[in-house]
């Protein structure tokens, strides 16, 4: 995960002609000179001081180019786009807890059948973070609650699937997050997080046309798989104001069942991986922005794509 990294330290480290491979402390890059922004999927393990708010908009593009078939087979699929937003607004109620909204808002785009008529509002998660170590601690780690409302348009679709932007589900993640920071050969500071995830879902009603691929008439139930995730990042300081990040992220969600009448239908598991690089730019501790890629290949009930991610990261 880390070879970019470690190359660039390797080069920076020849070019410094540095005596011993491990600099003394104070040739170590200060914790002062180091901003962030964060990686693109990992939150951080670290909470807001009471009274200060945190707003972070992501826009991104999720573009579809393929899948597997029953057999294995990688095949194409029509071309969609998956445009979408997701705001974290987040406030430090007391020193080690804080409480966030995070809306979601999307808009399909599909080169056969009709695109979605408007921008619609997806499902709103609401999330509580509790920090477990003292804010002095380089290393940190936190447990975190996020519930999803099921607030987006998921079923009554009429002849348009793609106005389909929920699940129709409540949905609760408890989340273990944890953040250390290494200084590298060249005196540079790499940050690393490792996230743990584990999602439940409620059962929900479905009726007509669907994001469950359910159609007219139908009605019945959905009872959603649990999914589990795995989050390794890592953040590599080349300067005070840019920094290299990148996400390794492993998923995996269990069966989901659609039931109505006669019908049953197994949606099946599926697992995925996802490697997403960035760079960022920091103006200042308070304010940087982010912007790079999330690849997906096909995987088990995956279909492969790739999502060009933006995101302004704001602490007042």
């Amino acid at each position: 995960m880390f070879a970019i990294a470690f190359a660039l330290n390797a080069t920076a480290a020849r070019a410094q002609s540095l005596p011993s491979p491990s600099p003394t402390p104070s040739q170590r890059q200060s914790l002062d000179e180091a901003w962030w922004t964060g990686p693109l999927l990992a939150p951080g393990a670290g909470t807001l001081p009471r009274g200060h708010v945190l707003v972070e908009p992501y826009v991104y593009d999720v573009m579809q180019y393929g899948a597997y078939d029953v057999n294995g087979h990688l095949i194409a699929v029509p071309r969609q786009n998956g445009f979408g937003n997701l705001t974290y607004i987040i406030y430090g109620l007391v020193n080690r807890f804080s409480l966030g909204l995070v809306p979601t808002f999307g808009y399909n785009k599909v080169s056969s059948g009709p695109s979605s008529s408007n921008i619609g509002m997806g499902d709103l998660g609401m999330l509580a973070q509790y920090r477990l170590t003292p804010d002095s601690w380089l290393a940190k780690a936190s447990i975190a609650v996020q519930e999803t409302f099921p607030t987006g348009a998921y079923e009554n679709l009429g002849s348009n699937p793609n106005n389909g932007f929920g699940s129709g589900v409540y949905s609760t993640k408890v989340s273990l997050y944890t953040q250390t920071l290494a200084w590298m050969p060249n005196g540079r500071i790499l940050r690393m997080r490792l996230n743990l995830s584990q999602s439940f879902s409620s059962h929900g009603s479905v009726a007509g046309v669907s994001v469950y691929g359910t159609g007219t008439g139908f009605s019945g139930t959905v009872v959603p798989g649990n999914t589990l995730t795995v989050d390794a990042a890592g953040e590599y300081s080349i300067t005070r104001n840019w920094v290299f990040a990148t996400d390794l992220v492993y998923g995996t969600t269990g069966d989901t069942l659609v039931e109505g009448g006669s019908i049953v239908n197994h949606l099946g598991w599926s697992n995925s991986f996802a490697f997403a690089p960035a760079f960022e730019y920091n103006w200042s501790p308070a304010i940087g922005i982010i912007a790079g890629v999330r690849l997906f290949p096909a995987g088990h009930n995956t279909s492969a794509s790739v999502t060009p991610v933006f995101a302004i990261n704001y602490v007042h």
